[in-house]
């Protein structure tokens, strides 16, 4: 049974460790654990038991936040973790009294595209040569919610 809960401290490492897993240009542990201690972030993890399934990362500045980071570990996909961290992540943005969540997409990456579609997500704009490792454009999507 998969929880969502907030990151904490005990938690970076395997954050870390998924983010090379998943990237071809991974955050490191500090600026993960940094996050910790930065007052616009909100970070989730998933758990599975003490194992991190997945995880989201966001800032958020006058009401509007961005997502910075989600990833779910391969053996997760397509069991709703990713789906219910940004639920999760939309539920505590929204007690926190922001309006909006934006996000960068690989325009290649059509699974992650379809769950934000789904999420009511919508494209806004796109960011020409955005990703490396391989050069990609990016969809800038947002989802707004009335508070």
């Amino acid at each position: 049974m998969i929880k969502i809960v907030n990151m904490q401290s005990i938690h970076t490492h395997q954050v870390a460790e998924l983010e090379k897993l998943c990237f071809s240009d991974p955050w490191s542990e500090n600026s993960i654990a940094g996050e910790l201690d930065n007052p616009l972030s909100l970070w989730l993890v998933a758990l599975d038991g003490d194992a991190v399934a997945g995880y989201v990362g966001s800032q958020s500045v006058l009401g509007e936040s961005d997502m910075m980071n989600i990833a779910v570990h391969p053996d997760c996909r397509r069991q709703g973790v990713a789906e219910a961290l940004i639920a999760e992540l939309v539920r505590q943005l929204k007690a926190r009294e922001n309006h909006c969540l934006t996000l960068e997409v690989r325009a290649s990456n059509a699974a992650a595209i379809k769950l934000y579609e789904k999420l009511s997500f919508a494209q806004i704009g796109r960011r020409p040569n955005y990703y490396r490792n391989p050069k990609e454009d990016a969809l800038i999507l947002r989802k707004e919610w009335q508070l």
